[in-house]
């Protein structure tokens, strides 16, 4: 391909993709593909093909073979996972990004793509009103770097917070470095590191302690403290991992869980974190922490600069501030202040696709102290002057996209106000569904909250008292007729009465299974509710045209509604809850009539 034939084709494509946009923006594909694994396999040469190919012989294969094969994420009825924004500016960084194909692994290697990424970085600190100590240019020797996911982010932290942690138990008992007794002292304390998070924090956290080689425990959470980390629990669980003979090393504290977006009182846990300072704190805001670009979330302190200002009455309605935001940092963004590291995913809800993950450290010597390896073919006089920032001792891969092109186009292309101004009104849009669970006729017959709508993420369930009294009494008795009968020959030793023992023991037993059965049809509609809630999602997932997903924790399975991407609005999410409630009673009809049969 020759630059002729490169320009004819970039413009086919160019169409072909705005084409894309504009039929997910109105609805044209479903957003879940109608399609069985393994489908592409069958459609395709069994070998690569040996002659080139004309593109005019290619591009007809993306409409034919792989959209019918994607989830359109950017569809208005995606209301899964977490969204996944995409913009056109995104898309031209990607282009850009592609055509300049730098690695990017020091400075040398393109010094456009390192100044870049270290500029947009510090843009984005002040414009999530983070501390000064997350600027490049703090005192304390702070910055960002761009990473590929939050899952990445948080394996690359609890490296060097493992290597910072060995070698400041090295440093405060006196062992030399280097040295034989350091290494073996090393070498023992490994084994007894653990990582902790709450019962709610993404995956991540357990994957990155596997990776890390070291222990991983939850602290417990409940519904009474909204499925955030409570002091007591968390002071508990440091102290039984110091009585199990462990050393606590890191934690995960999350501003938005995955679940539910709940939000770990950083104002209360540090002041327990305190008094273990060589605990590395993390703050996972994968999703959420997008949502600080907004003055009402991040909640300045006065006296703040100009750029957080909230803005004034009569921009649009989706400029306004919103009037009572969840989620707020009840001391303001300064508390952030007494922790290690933050990060959030711009490619999730702040307008630039995948991936474009802001990670932030206080002191970027703790992570490249950790990360830092220098063989000769990667020594150079600017790297050596100390001049230079090189990212590859901020991740785990060498390699590194020119992902700050992107973020870049995105930020000029809409201002931090335009930022703010999707954030809001996606957040809108969330309430909106909130009101339909809480206040519609339907909503009200049929559901009930789990926890606070935050983040423009709603989740719910069917309400126990909703499900169909017939189908709660007939799995009550089959609850209660599969409880086995104390009275037995064998329970009486022989006896038609057995001992007096035996006769207590029995009577205890029968007013046991009296209790319980007298429970059984509360236990019985809280189990159906779960099913119920959960067979809704699959039901409405299968026919393609809605794309939910389902959740559960502590005894509880919901349904999780969000919509941000930027072709989200109230008018999908009427339809979107129309489908969920006449799925919910067409399903106890459906069931109904199965018992009966």
């Amino acid at each position: 391909m020759d630059a002729d034939e490169f320009r004819k084709a970039a413009h086919a494509a160019i169409e072909d993709i705005i084409q894309y946009n504009t039929n997910v923006a109105n609805n044209t594909h479903p957003v879940l593909p109608s399609i069985k694994p393994g489908y592409l396999a069958p459609q395709l040469p069994k070998a690569a093909p040996e002659h080139p190919q004309s593109w005019q012989d290619i591009q007809p294969d993306i409409t034919s073979k792989i959209i019918p094969g994607l989830t359109h994420w950017q569809s208005p009825n995606f209301m899964a996972f977490f969204p996944a924004c995409a913009t056109y500016p995104s898309i031209l960084g990607e282009m850009y990004s592609s055509a300049f194909t730098a690695p990017a692994f020091n400075w040398l290697c393109s010094p456009a793509c390192t100044e870049l990424e270290t500029i947009v970085l510090d843009w984005l600190a002040d414009a999530l009103h983070l501390p000064t100590d997350f600027r490049s240019d703090s005192p304390g020797g702070g910055g960002g770097v761009i990473q590929g996911s939050a899952s990445e982010a948080i394996v690359t932290i609890m490296v060097a917070a493992r290597e910072r942690y060995l070698h400041r138990k090295c440093d405060a008992e006196g062992l030399p470095n280097p040295s034989p007794e350091r290494d073996a002292r090393i070498a023992g304390l490994r084994s007894k590191l653990v990582a902790l998070s709450s019962d709610q924090a993404h995956s991540s956290t357990a994957k990155g302690a596997i990776i890390a080689g070291t222990f991983h425990r939850t602290v417990k959470t409940s519904f009474e403290d909204e499925l955030a980390v409570h002091p007591d629990a968390l002071e508990a669980t440091l102290r039984k991992c110091i009585a199990d003979g462990l050393e606590p090393y890191y934690i995960t504290l999350s501003y938005g869980t995955t679940s539910t977006c709940a939000q770990d009182p950083l104002h209360l846990l540090a002041p327990v974190l305190q008094n273990y300072p060589d605990i590395w704190i993390h703050i996972d805001a994968a999703y959420a922490g997008t949502a600080l670009v907004c003055p009402e979330y991040a909640n300045p302190p006065e006296g703040a600069s100009s750029t957080t200002e909230a803005m004034t009455n009569g921009t649009s309605p989706s400029s306004q501030p919103l009037q009572k935001p969840t989620g707020l940092l009840p001391q303001g963004p300064s508390i952030l202040c007494q922790v290690d590291s933050f990060n959030t995913n711009m490619h999730k809800w702040l307008l630039v696709s995948f991936d474009a993950s802001l990670l932030y450290v206080r002191s970027r010597r703790d992570l490249t102290s950790a990360l830092s390896v220098s063989p000769a073919y990667l020594q150079n006089k600017h790297t050596d002057s100390g001049l230079v920032t090189d990212y590859r001792d901020w991740q785990i891969p060498l390699g590194r996209r020119f992902r700050a092109l992107k973020i870049w186009f995105v930020v000029r292309s809409y201002g931090i106000e335009g930022l703010r101004a999707h954030i809001r009104r996606t957040v809108r849009v969330g309430e909106h569904c909130a009101k339909l669970v809480t206040e519609s006729k339907d909503g009200k017959e049929l559901f009930e909250l789990v926890t606070k709508p935050a983040f423009g993420l709603t989740c719910f369930r069917i309400r126990p008292d909703a499900i169909p009294r017939a189908l709660v009494r007939r799995s009550s008795a089959l609850d209660a007729n599969s409880t086995e009968n104390v009275e037995t020959e064998s329970t009486m030793n022989g006896s038609p009465f057995g001992t007096v023992e035996q006769q207590d023991e029995v009577a205890q037993n029968q007013s046991k299974q009296q209790s319980l059965t007298k429970m059984q049809p509360t236990q019985a509609a809280e189990d159906l509710a779960n099913e119920f809630s959960k067979q809704v999602v699959e039901t409405i997932n299968d026919q393609c045209q809605l794309f939910l997903t389902s959740s559960s924790t502590h005894g509880k399975t919901f349904i999780r509604v969000v919509s941000g991407n930027t072709n989200a609005s109230e008018e999908y999410i009427e339809k979107a809850f129309e489908t969920i409630v006449k799925t919910t009673r067409e399903l106890f009809v459906k069931v109904e009539k199965e018992k009966q049969t």
